[in-house]
């Protein structure tokens, strides 16, 4: 029996890349999860869609299930899950309640993805 050699090759270190940007926060990464696990659903998705199509970015909730087959405490329900990630803002007048988009929370959105994709340019996350 012949014994074989066995040739081992050295293994290149890890060199990390250098930073070019600080990476976000663990609270900001859990606020901003929290507002993508709100949009991540469809219907969610669709609503905030169908506000920020409207004049004024704002829509009577009885004008929201228009094309949802869904029943109206499903949508409210939907709305307040939007309302609490801070895309939504709420306003009764009588006995409707209107939803408007938050402007700040759509540009803070836009923002991190523009860093996050590298196609951002002078903006911070």
């Amino acid at each position: 029996m012949s014994k074989s050699k066995l040739v081992v090759t050295p293994v290149q270190a890890c060199s990390a890349a250098p930073l070019v940007r600080e990476p976000l926060s663990e609270p900001h990464a859990v606020e901003l999860a929290s507002v993508f696990k709100a949009l991540s659903d469809p219907v969610r998705l669709r609503l905030l869609s169908t506000i920020a199509s409207r004049e004024g970015q704002e829509a009577c909730v009885c004008d929201l299930s228009a094309g949802i087959d869904l029943t109206q405490p499903t949508i409210s329900h939907h709305l307040k899950v939007l309302r609490e990630a801070g895309l939504l803002d709420s306003e009764r007048r009588a006995s409707w309640v209107y939803y408007r988009v938050v402007p700040e929370a759509l540009q803070r959105l836009s923002e991190v993805l523009l860093v996050e994709s590298g196609t951002a340019t002078g903006v911070t996350a």
